[in-house]
């Protein structure tokens, strides 16, 4: 069973399972054989340098001994490679997620106060100064990546943007991969997949200096080297398999409820797909449904295994069970489909991002057109944890002022304070501040 065991005791009975997981539940998040591979990798680079990179993107890529950096003008070139609907598509997106990036920019707003005379508290929101993205280009180029990652970070003001991006059979980077990251402003690209590009980011191997994030999605081996790499660096989120999960009534049509649950399947055949019903007709509708496009589809291959091993359909007795069974799996993309979708967008907590409407389908968001981000927290992670935004690209530095005025309320509280701890430094700090007001008041 997909749902914890707690929510299974609470909501016992309110609840019926049609189609269980052939795997028995979400995939595993980390294999032995990836940890002990990686922590090898990045140990061989820690100790060699640029040359155990080169070596691993030889072995592992294909890298052929080009020049690891790729140029300014080939960066601009690769969009005169493109059909012109592709390079339009790209530049729509990267307007639409840059537009949504910056107006969060704005919203957060610097802070200061005056807690008492003499007293000043605030913070004000400061740009992490280097930030190195992952831009995967394996079994499919996730073109949108760059606008998620390279154009929010521009758009929350980091000065410095280093990019990597994997070879392609033909030694040279993916041409729509690398046009959406210049369109997104990248500073700086290089020629570099895997373990190895983000070693190399991590120990300012490529680039002016070590980045102080890592951000980007990407398979296995990369979730892993973001795991150990983190402290070293920080990390946008740990991210696994790409995830689904559909909240429809009757009112649904099962065509587009079954399109949308296949539309993250194709990610990879470990992609869960869920869908929750009030409904068990709709259930039965969309199992066929899903059926029928798999029959047809190139990339059921994929699709088909996914939703073997990882789909589930469950029927729950009402709303308030379907949401909060909803919560319990906390799903990286979760769609709406149902006659009351505002009382699912105020009662649902525990989402990546959520999409409202039949008109909504997580495509539009994974390809850059509706603004918001598509690097999201997945396996429950979204209980805790929000997406990739510009608010993770910035700190809010706190500082404090302290006039002369104000100077005995504090130091008479911090005396008092530090005295019962046993801290006689912390004391002085405050009882020599006191001693030199007395003075000056003499």
């Amino acid at each position: 069973m997909y749902f914890t065991e707690a929510t299974q005791r609470r909501f016992a009975g309110r609840f019926t399972v049609v189609k269980e997981p052939a795997a028995g539940g979400a995939p595993a998040q980390r294999d032995p054989g990836v940890i002990d591979t990686v922590t090898r990798m990045l140990g061989r680079i820690r100790a060699e340098g640029l040359d155990a990179v080169t070596r691993y993107a030889a072995e592992l890529d294909g890298y052929d001994g080009r020049p690891l950096e790729i140029s300014r003008e080939e960066m601009r070139r690769s969009g005169e490679a493109l059909p012109d609907d592709l390079r339009a598509a790209i530049e729509l997106a990267t307007a639409r997620t840059a537009a949504f990036a910056k107006a969060s920019r704005d919203a957060l707003k610097d802070l200061e106060i005056e807690l008492e005379p003499g007293l000043v508290a605030g913070y004000r929101y400061v740009p992490v100064q280097r930030v190195g993205a992952y831009l995967p280009a394996g079994r499919f180029p996730l073109t949108a990546s760059a606008f998620m990652t390279v154009g929010v970070a521009k758009a929350a003001g980091v000065p410095s943007v280093v990019a990597c991006t994997p070879p392609q059979p033909d030694g040279g980077p993916n041409p729509a991969v690398l046009y959406a990251a210049y369109v997104s402003g990248v500073d700086r690209v290089f020629l570099l997949g895997g373990v190895q590009a983000l070693a190399a980011m991590a120990y300012g191997l490529v680039g002016d200096a070590p980045v102080d994030m890592l951000v980007g999605a990407g398979n296995a081996f990369v979730a892993e080297a973001k795991r150990q790499l983190f402290g070293t660096v920080a990390i946008d989120l740990l991210a696994g398999p790409s995830e689904v999960a559909v909240i429809a009534d009757e009112t649904a049509d099962p065509e587009l409820v079954a399109a949308d649950l296949l539309g993250q399947a194709e990610h990879g055949p470990d992609s869960p797909a869920a869908l929750i019903t009030t409904s068990a007709e709709l259930a039965a509708q969309v199992a066929a449904e899903v059926d029928r496009q798999l029959a047809t589809l190139s990339t059921a291959p994929i699709a088909g295994p996914a939703w073997r091993d990882h789909g589930s359909i469950t029927v729950a007795a009402d709303r308030e069970t379907a949401a909060a069974l909803m919560d319990d799996l906390a799903p990286e993309h979760l769609e709406i489909q149902t006659a009351d979708d505002d009382w699912y967008h105020t009662h649902l907590t525990a989402y990546g991002s959520l999409f409202l409407g039949p008109w909504s389908t997580v495509a539009y968001s994974d390809k850059g057109m509706a603004g918001t981000n598509h690097v999201l927290p997945t396996a429950g992670g979204a209980r805790h944890s929000a997406g990739l935004s510009v608010s993770r690209f910035v700190r809010p530095l706190t500082y404090q002022r302290v006039a002369r005025e104000a100077t005995p309320a504090l130091a008479d509280a911090v005396e008092v304070i530090s005295a019962s701890e046993g801290m006689a430094a912390h004391r002085a700090t405050a009882t020599l501040r006191t001693q030199r007001l007395a003075l000056q008041e003499v």
